[in-house]
């Protein structure tokens, strides 16, 4: 079968130029009507499709997804590009080059998220190192949870993971492992923290706890409370603390928890919150800690990133006094997705008792090497992807230098167009932006006369849903906008690419106004 990587039975001597001269000579095996000689994988016909595929990644995701000049995304609607894609799915396979096309329409209807003109998310920008260090991640398909089986990334990750907690400011050592995203490491942290305070909680389960509760600033992350519903704490038992009043809970404490027979027994900050991009007072919150004996989780999934710069690093004044940490280098530090670390203080294997459950077929104790190195044991997962090489290959080819000048670059890029936003008419800044999110409202001539009221607000409202369709159909850039509690919808930009320049801030002040100008 012309132009198909995998034979029939008809090809299993000759699957190559040069077939194996002792498998040509066997006799033909069959078992339930399979035909057992010889490999069904033409490994030359792999390599070309394998190359042609790379030069069509290289050029349509690598070189014009990250042109300035194309479109950010190309707009359907769901049931048109259900059909462009053609989604179905036959007992009969394609050929190459039909796949080949394939691999180019899905580049081609997707969001470019690597485009110098794509704000949306916390996330943002091609990293090549990073990409690079998935690509053999992805060709090599190791898994993460014996040394033997995954050596050289056993040690990448565990490199990686001390030269965070370095960062952190943990000179004293501690632990940690790489997860499948920002709310496993949230979830982990909730988990961690149930089973130091109560560790019957791990056999006996719920029975052994009394009603437990957790405290969180008002803007957490909503993992926080997808954590405490599933693992059976409860949302109503996550106590969130009012932003004009954050953490001045002792009150709480002793009057709205404890009278009421319940146990506190972590408190949650937020190093960067997603829509603000705000910080709690972490140093002050470690001090209430530390006076009730309360588990101190600090959220830095987007934040984090903060800490590799001298000028900014501020921010998270006091982390180091933190018992577990979630950072997130996929965000600002542009590691490709997804790369996700949990960070543990605790250096006497509290992670790896809490979810051990020692698989005999996997974890044996008398391996021939020090079985210490198995890290599979304190995750919940069990296959498990080398995320680290994405952050320690970058990380070597940039240096700790270069990472600090790509956070600097961002807040200097963030603070730029926070003082565009305050010199234009018709735009109006939200707050001063204290990290990468700069928040923003744009008023349309027609309403800029009219007095400050409800029924202003009302239609301001309205304005950003009618701009963000406009911008996505003509793909010119994606900015999100939501609501913030009782503040009308408001654009949040994101600020993380070092490809990004001043022109291109300019150019979404500029592009906003001329999509919004008629509303």
């Amino acid at each position: 079968s012309k132009g198909r990587l995998w034979v029939g039975h008809q090809r299993v001597n000759s699957s190559s130029e040069n077939p194996d001269p002792v498998k040509a000579k066997c006799p033909p095996v069959l078992v339930d009507d399979v035909y057992l000689n010889g490999p069904t994988l033409d490994v030359n016909g792999a390599e070309d499709f394998i190359r042609e595929s790379m030069r069509i990644i290289t050029e349509d995701a690598v070189k014009k997804a990250t042109d300035v000049r194309e479109k950010v995304c190309e707009w359907h609607s769901p049931e048109d590009l259900k059909e462009l894609l053609d989604l179905q799915l036959t007992d009969e396979g394609e050929s190459d080059t039909r796949i080949l096309e394939r691999c180019r329409d899905a580049i081609r209807y997707s969001v470019k998220t690597t485009h110098p003109r794509f704000f949306n998310q916390l996330y943002a920008g091609m990293e090549p190192y990073s990409m690079v260090a998935s690509f053999i991640i992805e060709a090599l398909k190791p898994s993460l949870y014996t040394y033997e089986v995954s050596p050289v990334f056993t040690l990448v990750e565990d490199a990686v993971l001390r030269k965070m907690r370095e960062v952190i400011g943990w000179k004293e050592g501690g632990d940690g492992i790489f997860n499948a995203g920002g709310s496993l490491s949230n979830m982990y942290a909730v988990n961690l923290a149930r089973y130091h305070h109560c560790p019957d909680v791990k056999e006996l389960g719920l029975s052994a706890v009394p009603r437990l509760v957790l405290f969180t600033s008002q803007e957490c992350h909503y993992s926080i409370s997808k954590a405490a519903a599933f693992l059976g704490i409860g949302t109503k038992n996550v106590y969130v603390v009012p932003s004009d009043n954050r953490y001045i809970f002792t009150e709480w404490l002793n009057v709205r928890v404890c009278d009421q027979g319940a146990v506190p027994f972590m408190v949650n900050a937020t190093a960067g919150t997603t829509v603000l991009g705000a910080f709690d007072p972490i140093e002050e919150i470690a001090d209430i800690c530390e006076k009730h004996n309360l588990w101190l989780h600090v959220d830095a999934c987007w934040g984090g990133a903060a800490l590799m710069s001298a000028k900014h690093k501020h921010l998270l004044k006091g982390v180091h006094r933190a018992n577990s940490v979630a950072w997130n280098p996929h965000k600002m530090l542009m590691a490709c997705l997804q790369c996700c670390a949990f960070l543990v203080r605790d250096k006497t294997g509290l992670l790896q008792r809490c979810y051990s459950a020692r698989a005999s077929y996997l974890f044996q104790q008398d391996k021939f090497y020090d079985v210490s190195y198995d890290t599979g044991d304190k995750s919940v997962q069990c296959s498990r992807k080398p995320d680290a090489f994405k952050f320690w290959l970058m990380w070597k080819a940039l240096g700790s230098k270069e990472l600090e000048q790509r956070v600097d670059r961002a807040f200097a890029m963030a603070k730029y167009l926070a003082q565009e936003v305050k010199k234009r008419e018709g735009f109006r800044l939200l707050m001063e932006p204290e990290y990468a999110n700069v928040c923003f409202w744009y008023i349309p001539p027609s309403l800029r006369d009219l007095p400050d009221s409800t029924e202003l607000w009302e239609k301001i409202h309205k304005v950003a849903p009618v701009v963000k369709e406009r911008m996505m159909k003509k793909g010119s850039m994606m900015v999100g906008y939501q609501p913030h509690g009782d503040k009308a919808n408001f654009f949040r930009m994101i600020i993380i690419s070092p490809q990004v320049s001043r022109q291109d801030m300019d150019f979404v002040l500029d592009e906003i106004d001329r999509l919004g100008r008629d509303l």
